[in-house]
């Protein structure tokens, strides 16, 4: 079992293209970073459930990103759950060096 996500660790905002696609999507990754992610969904799992993942992520193409986590949080706002990586794919980790290494973009504040 993997520890926690560290607030020390760099975290990327992804998938900015899919905010407009936000009430079609049930769930998709919103940040990501060596340690783990943050899943914006409707119905988020428990804090302690074991997920096996397999996301799309629009980097330079659609590429996927596959392995396992926990859940270590729930949000109500935004929707969702933080998870730590357990195990990853190697192309997985390769991609999430990839977009931890280009300039990040800026999130659009929500329009409510």
């Amino acid at each position: 079992m993997g520890k926690g996500p560290s607030v020390r660790d760099k975290r990327v905002d992804i998938n900015l293209e899919f905010d407009s696609l936000g009430k079609l999507l049930s769930e998709y990754l919103t940040n990501v970073s060596r340690s783990g992610a943050f899943i914006l969904s409707r119905e988020p799992w428990p804090v302690g459930t074991k997920l096996r993942l397999r996301f799309t992520v629009l980097a330079d193409d659609p590429e996927i990103l596959e392995g396992t986590a926990e859940v270590v949080r729930v949000s109500d706002d935004p929707p969702g759950m933080g998870v730590a990586f357990v195990d990853l794919t190697e192309e997985s980790k390769t991609l999430i060096d990839r977009i931890l290494a280009r300039r990040p973009a800026k999130r659009k504040p929500a329009s409510r």
